[in-house]
């Protein structure tokens, strides 16, 4: 190994720093604080033991511990939560902190409702999957409580009109199981993605109540509509609406902001779907025709 020449590394230096002013546009160079990705994943990752007591993080909680427990966890949060979104909102006056410190009380007042939410999202997968033998194995071991897990917490606060910090939450989620949520989703109660790994949901689908899909199901934009100057339009539907008690299996692909999948539904593995289809309907591939040939030499 040869030690780099200074007078190269200089050079060097001075060519890249050149081109920062150049390319301003993945530049931040004397601007705004972001919100720090390894501290949202931490934060994702303290919030998601309060919504599993005793599963997550600490394991020897009892009724006369927990509030103990709880209230130093949610104080150690708070203050690394409306630090991040006040980053997020890019506003460093008191006025934007004081933002951040009532965007996060607004959170926190949610976490009750999001934990009723996923109790139903647990019992679904259990009640969805034989191979699980316990409510406790869907919460250690499934990948999707993870990533519906996270997409609760991000969506509230998505609602809320916070920047960045949701989209970042569903992305880390996505990189560690595989199934991708958009925060900007709607999804109701008792929601089941069984082994999950290659799911996509868009940021406008509407998703109803007792929801199953499978691995590698893609409910997405069928087309992007441009305005006069060709720019896409952005904040129109553009993804798909399922409505309750629908089960969509593996490979599924369902597009369009106007596509709606009718209660009650069944679509089978491998659907390209563009168009509604009407409650209580299956909607399948014909079985292809197989064609096997014997001791064939190669």
């Amino acid at each position: 190994m040869f030690p780099s020449h200074p007078i190269a590394i200089e050079r060097w230096a001075k060519s890249l720093v050149e081109s920062y002013r150049k390319t301003e546009k993945i530049t931040n160079i004397e601007n705004k604080h972001f919100p720090s990705r390894d501290k949202v994943i931490e934060i994702s990752e303290e919030l998601r033991e309060l919504l599993f007591p005793g599963y997550l993080g600490r394991t020897n909680l009892s009724w006369l511990n927990a509030e103990y427990f709880v209230g130093g966890k949610l104080d150690y949060i708070f203050g690394e939560l409306s630090r991040e979104i006040a980053f997020s909102l890019g506003d460093k006056s008191p006025e934007g902190e004081e933002r951040a410190y009532r965007e996060t009380e607004v959170f926190f007042g949610k976490l009750p409702a999001v934990r009723e939410m996923l109790e139903d999202d647990v019992q679904a997968a259990f009640d969805g999957d034989p191979a699980a033998k316990s409510l406790d194995e869907v919460i250690f071991s499934y990948p999707c409580l993870v990533a519906i897990s996270i997409y609760r917490l991000a969506h509230e606060l998505f609602i809320q009109g916070i920047p960045l910090i949701p989209r970042m939450m569903t992305e880390y989620a996505h990189s560690a199981t595989g199934i991708d949520i958009h925060p900007g989703a709607k999804i109701g109660r008792s929601f089941f993605i069984d082994h999950g790994t290659g799911v996509v949901i868009g940021e406008t689908c509407e998703i109803g109540n007792n929801v199953k899909i499978y691995q590698g199901v893609t409910l997405g934009a069928l087309s992007f509509p441009k305005d006069e100057r060709g720019k896409i339009i952005r904040g129109i539907k553009r993804h798909p609406t399922i409505e309750d008690d629908v089960t969509i299996y593996a490979g599924a692909t369902i597009l369009g902001g106007q596509t709606i999948i009718g209660k009650g539904s069944v679509v089978g593995g491998n659907v390209w779907l563009t168009h509604s289809i009407p409650p209580y309907t299956k909607v399948a591939i014909e079985e292809p025709r197989l064609k096997i040939s014997e001791n064939q030499k190669l």
